[in-house]
């Protein structure tokens, strides 16, 4: 524990080499007198390094492009592969593992060892892993690289350690599971097809063991040959040759029959008793027409024969064979049972599906009751036991992107009533019509940890929705959701809104903020709009009060003082250069002033118990501007304020009373402490829109339309999501972003003549110019798909669609065309000014300059005196400046605890009025001076921005620590969380380093280069919160949680679910005697014997490369425990024996070759001195 002792007087800073300004460098309105303050600050601190470890915790959502799936029956635990290399294995809820291919090659095929605890995966890279499934975090135990062939398919029988692997080639290689080394039994594609066939038969489409002989090899060939290979014989029992390709098989249980699907839409069926013809062909889908032709139909992708104990009907299931003739028709399942035929349509493509089976024996009948369909954005499983196929409802939080996220907010250690309430209102608007039987995938055991306390995660979404999820215990269930369209009156079909912002997504949720306590929720839109909400139990009919806002001004031209930064109300005049304006545009005919973005419902509305709508604040229209999107917003239930601000200046609106108290610019922010030059420009010919210019921090929603990111969720998930590499050269700077060679950051310089500008016609700049009545952008952003891809070409490609930074240290510039956003605004009990000596309500305002203001408030008490007097507000001016926009801003008390902010205790406002006793606010205000009697009066504010950290004593705005967070990135996100009972500032940079600094010291902690790599969906949806915990949109369609505290990563085994259960291996259905006398008892011969280095030899080592896994043996070991680990233990044994004797064997051969060569030698010198007297010797 360390001590930090700073004596204010004359204090400067306690980083070396660094100066920081007097305190008359951002002094408050009104003459500094001695207020009453410690002459220390004493603060103990208790976080070290050892306390912080970054590791991820567990991912949710539905996997991003799936492309594979597999399913053990006896474990019942399900596997999807997906196309970035990573696998999830999910068992009963709670039950939710991801590994991930560290060679990031898509799952091509999965296979599991069914009820072994293993796993097999086919990736792209045509290497095959064994993953260990017996330990909390699966491992790779085996990897084997495929050198000369491409793997296309593999097969691994039921109890059997040999995996048949066909490859590109139509060979098919057989892979040993337990030493993972090829055989020398190969099954050459030449061999399989007969002499006299000419052409090649294409790659392996299929492979399985006869259930009637597991000694019979049925091989399908992609164009069509169909060959059974006799594994003892090592030769063809039937060639089959057919003329249409073939997609899959799948064998009726007695052995005697198998299907067929084509890519014509047919499925044909065989009998091995003649195999001339097929015994079979049905076109499902395929009808005749009127001239007699059938019509053409699309390939059937998968079938699945399965026969039923309680049917003489088989079930046929199978993907595809639709007719051609039918545009639109969506992807469709269809269930053959007998002369029934069900087809279900589904809403996305179909992957891949799988009908589970009550048994793992492929020579017993099979009990179908459930199909796993895979669609490329969803995940269902049929129920197949009921006529009408109801789905089963989903445990997991697999729609997580049934509307594109576009914001997240994280809650940790939220009041223990809320999570209950939330569900019990969202499960009233839950949809029915679901199977009424338990979820199929039940594996796997999991427990809620010992250290578990509520956790609320909500995702703003692209349709203007809200969903509230309970994420207690590192697990993810929906609580809520809430529709923030219904607010707004629906446009009529054909009729367009001439305020409309954006064109499509009009309602999509930019950020969000919630006081837990008093349930006060507020909503931020992509069309300018806030809507604030209140929580109710009961039913209301009320209408929604709409105030309108006119937040808009002139572009100024802004001059920073000087690169030293010590002194910002000083500037030197010679050092700046005024340049022109843009003044506002001439008078337009038909041109947009005073009108919203959309219309608010006027009528009452009905609106069910949850959150309710009560205030709606919209931005204005002016003189044909559109209004720019909000950058900031925070609410104080206690004072009943909510202020907000963006590139234009900022508002304090007052929702209990419904009035505006304040719109102003942020130039009218400053008063005379205005630390810039802010100097008027002449007129300019053509004068860029300011909607051209989205004024916001890092951290904070991009949306300018210069960006050409505003595409549909559809077509930009289609695009990869692979990140470039950084070049670090071209992401030096925190604030500036060139986007096709224009400035979008607030603090941005304009593009250096050597980066790649827009080519500049007679009219200005081609790409940003529209009539006044056009829309600004084309459509809401969805934070899933927004990336930032920097380049490291000056191609065309890259200038359209990459963004770099590049601005030196200081903020100053001569050639600035931005405003001053408000990027950061923090309600709280504090000091106004440097006389007041006790805290009162203030407003903390921090903007993309680095300055950071602070506007006193007074507001009434009294409850009658809150609703009929005014709040009044003053100007305090800048308090001081940061390099970079400010992103946070937090108090601390002197004992370097975080105050939390005041707030109301919450009421149900629709609640019965009780006439003995009359509701009223109840307020719980905590001041900084309530419990610090003895620390003295004052507080620390902790204030955060793209570069540094600064710490504040409060009310003398002395600067007691500051530390450079970055030179060469910015922060994008930062918040002050509680860790170990203590407080840290926690941030995350664009170069993919998330740090930890010790309050109020700024001592650096810990510091982890965990992305490689940074993209705008992660960079807007990174988020901390309290207990040493984080989460970001991983994908566009999952949610990354992580934790940076050393004792969540060491109780982190303990809160994952076990994927393995020790479970027995259902013993072989009893045939009866005159069934297995009549030929349906199954043969089974030893594999070993076959594929056995002793009978096959070794193979060629230019085939494939074996690669141990990284966890080796001793991972292995102290995974193995108990009676689980038995057999893992002599796995263990029985490779290491195998390592032996293979360097005993290799040692033997070198003692061999140099017994002969001594023999050798030995006779030759025998021969030359075998007539040699002794004397000649």
């Amino acid at each position: 524990m360390k001590k930090f002792r700073k004596v204010l007087d004359g204090l400067t800073t306690s980083s070396p080499g660094g100066t920081m300004g007097s305190p008359s460098c951002g002094s408050a309105a009104g003459t500094p007198t001695a207020a009453s303050t410690p002459r220390e600050v004493d603060v103990q601190e208790t976080l070290v390094s050892e306390n912080f470890q970054l590791c991820k915790t567990v991912r949710h959502g539905f996997p991003y492009q799936p492309t594979a799936l597999a399913f053990d029956p006896v474990q019942k635990i399900l596997a999807i592969g997906s196309r970035t290399g990573g696998v999830r294995i999910l068992g009963r809820p709670g039950v939710d593992c991801y590994c991930q291919h560290e060679s990031g090659a898509a799952v091509l095929q999965l296979q599991f060892l069914i009820n072994e605890g293993a796993l097999v995966t086919a990736c792209a890279d045509d290497t095959l892993h064994l993953w260990n499934l017996r330990q909390r975090r699966p491992a790779i135990l085996h990897s084997l690289k495929f050198n000369r062939e491409r793997i296309t398919f593999c097969h691994l029988p039921f109890q059997s350690k040999w995996l048949y692997v066909g490859t590109e080639r139509g060979n098919t290689h057989i892979v040993n599971i337990e030493s993972f080394v090829l055989s020398g039994y190969v099954i050459m594609w030449n061999k399989a097809i007969e002499l006299c066939t000419k052409t090649h038969p294409g790659p392996v489409v299929h492979l399985s063991d006869s259930p009637k002989d597991e000694g019979k090899l049925l091989i399908g060939f992609e164009s069509g040959t169909i060959v059974q290979w006799d594994l003892r014989g090592k030769k063809a029992d039937f060639r089959i040759y057919y003329d249409e390709a073939i997609h899959s098989v799948s064998w009726h249980h007695e052995g005697k029959q198998f299907m067929c699907s084509h890519s014509d839409g047919s499925l044909t069926l065989w009998n091995q008793r003649n195999t001339a013809r097929p015994f079979q062909i049905t076109f499902p889908h395929g009808k005749i027409q009127k001239d007699g032709r059938k019509e053409s139909c699309k390939p059937i992708l998968k079938v699945e024969y399965k026969t039923s104990r309680n049917s003489s009907e088989p079930f046929v299931i199978f993907s595809g064979g639709l007719s051609y003739d039918k545009a639109g028709r969506r992807p469709t399942l269809t269930i053959m049972h007998g002369k029934a035929i069900t087809v279900l349509e589904m809403d996305h493509p179909i992957v891949e599906f799988m009908v589970l089976c009550e048994t793992p024996y492929n020579n017993e009948v099979q009990e179908p009751y459930a199909v796993v369909v895979l669609l490329e954005k969803d995940f269902i499983v049929v129920d197949l036991t009921q006529s009408n196929f109801p789905i089963f409802e989903n445990p997991y939080p697999m729609d997580i992107h049934e509307s594109p996220v576009t914001c997240t907010a994280y809650f940790a250690d939220c009041p223990p009533d809320i999570i209950p309430i939330l569900y019990s209102i969202g499960a009233k608007h839950k949809k029915t019509g679901f199977s009424q039987k338990e979820w199929p995938i039940t594996g796997g055991t999991w427990n809620v940890g010992s250290q578990t306390y509520p956790e609320i995660i909500i995702t703003g979404h692209a349709d203007g929705s809200i969903k509230f999820w309970d994420a207690s215990a590192i697990t993810l269930q929906m609580l809520y959701k809430l529709k923030t369209s219904k607010v707004f009156e629906k446009p009529k079909p054909g009729e367009v809104r001439g305020g409309d912002l954006v064109e499509e997504d009009p309602y999509a949720v930019q950020m969000v903020s919630w006081c837990p306590q008093s349930r006060i929720f507020c909503v931020v839109g992509i069309s300018a709009h806030i809507i604030l909400y209140r929580f109710s139990k009961h039913e209301a009919n009320t209408p929604i009060v709409s105030l309108e806002v006119r937040l808009q001004c002139d572009t100024e031209e802004v001059i920073s003082p000087s690169e030293t930064e010590n002194h910002p109300c000083f500037p030197e005049p010679g050092s700046h250069s005024p340049q022109p304006a843009s003044p506002g545009s001439g008078a337009v005919e038909g041109v947009k002033d005073s009108i919203p973005c959309l219309k608010v419902k006027e009528r009452p509305v009905r609106v069910p118990p949850g959150y309710q709508a009560e205030l709606v604040v919209q931005l204005l229209w002016v003189d044909g501007e559109p209004p720019q999107q909000i950058t900031s917003l925070d609410i104080n239930s206690a004072y009943g304020l909510l202020a907000f601000g963006n590139c234009n200046g900022l508002a304090v609106v007052d929702y209990l009373q419904k009035t505006v108290l304040l719109c102003m610019s942020t130039l009218d922010l400053y008063g005379a402490a205005d630390p810039y030059q802010r100097l008027t420009r002449s007129p300019r010919k053509n004068r860029q829109s300011t909607s051209d210019i989205c004024m916001r921090g890092l951290s904070s929603f991009y949306s300018d339309s210069k960006k050409r990111i505003r595409t549909s969720y559809q077509s930009l998930t289609e695009l990869s999501d692979n990140q470039q590499s950084m070049d670090m050269e071209r992401s030096k700077s925190p604030t500036s972003d060139h986007v096709n060679g224009h400035c979008t950051s607030p603090t941005s310089q304009p593009c250096s003549a050597g980066k790649p500008r827009i080519p500049m016609g007679p009219e200005g700049p081609r790409l940003t110019r529209r009539g006044p009545g056009r829309p600004p952008f084309r459509k809401a952003q969805s934070a899933a798909c927004m990336e930032i891809s920097l380049p490291v070409s000056h191609t065309e490609e890259s200038r359209e669609n990459s963004f770099s930074r590049s601005r030196s240290s200081s903020v100053s510039s001569i050639d600035r065309d931005t405003k001053e956003a408000v990027t950061t605004l923090q309600f709280g009990e504090s000091y106004g000014r440097k006389s007041d000596a006790q805290p009162t309500p203030c407003l903390w305002v921090g903007t993309s300059l680095g300055v950071v203001l602070l506007i006193p408030l007074s507001v009434p008490t009294e409850e009658e005196e809150r609703m009929e007097e005014p709040v009044t507000m003053g100007l305090g001016g800048a308090v001081l400046m940061l390099k970079g926009s400010v992103v946070r801003l937090a108090f601390l008390d002197l004992a370097g605890a975080i105050i939390p902010g005041p707030h109301e205790v919450w009421r149900d406002p629709n609640g019965p009025e009780d006439p003995d006793r009359p509701r009223r606010r109840k307020l719980i205000n905590f001041s900084p001076s309530s419990s610090q009697d003895s620390c003295g009066e004052g507080h620390l504010a902790v204030v955060c921005s793209e570069r540094q950290a600064k710490v504040l004593l409060m009310p003398s705005q002395s600067c007691l620590f500051v530390h450079n967070i970055t030179e060469s990135s910015f922060v994008l996100r930062a918040d002050v969380v509680t860790v170990c009972n203590s407080v840290c500032l926690a941030c995350f940079c664009a170069n993919g380093h998330v740090m930890t600094l010790s309050l109020p010291s700024l001592r650096p902690l810990m510091d982890v280069n965990y992305l490689p790599l940074t993209d705008m969906r992660i960079a807007r949806t990174f988020c901390f919160t309290n207990g040493g915990q984080a989460l970001y949109l991983s994908s566009p369609t999952e949610v990354q949680r992580i934790t940076y505290s050393q004792e969540m990563c060491d109780n982190l085994q303990e809160m994952l679910g076990e994927l393995f259960t020790p479970i027995e291996t259902p013993e072989v259905q009893n045939r009866g005697f005159l069934k297995g006398f009549f030929g349906g008892n199954s043969q089974t011969f030893d594999r070993e014997e076959l594929f056995g280095e002793a009978a096959a030899g070794k193979a060629s080592r230019s085939l494939a490369q074996h690669i141990p896994g990284q966890v080796g043996m001793e991972g292995m070991k102290a995974a193995a425990s108990g009676v689980v680990g038995d057999l893992a233990r002599a796995r263990i044994a029985l490779d290491e024996r195998g390592q032996r004797l293979g360097e005993l064997e290799e040692r033997t051969a070198l003692m061999m070759n140099s017994a002969e060569t001594f023999s050798k030698h030995a006779h030759e010198l025998m021969l030359k001195c075998k007539d040699k007297k002794w004397y000649q010797f």
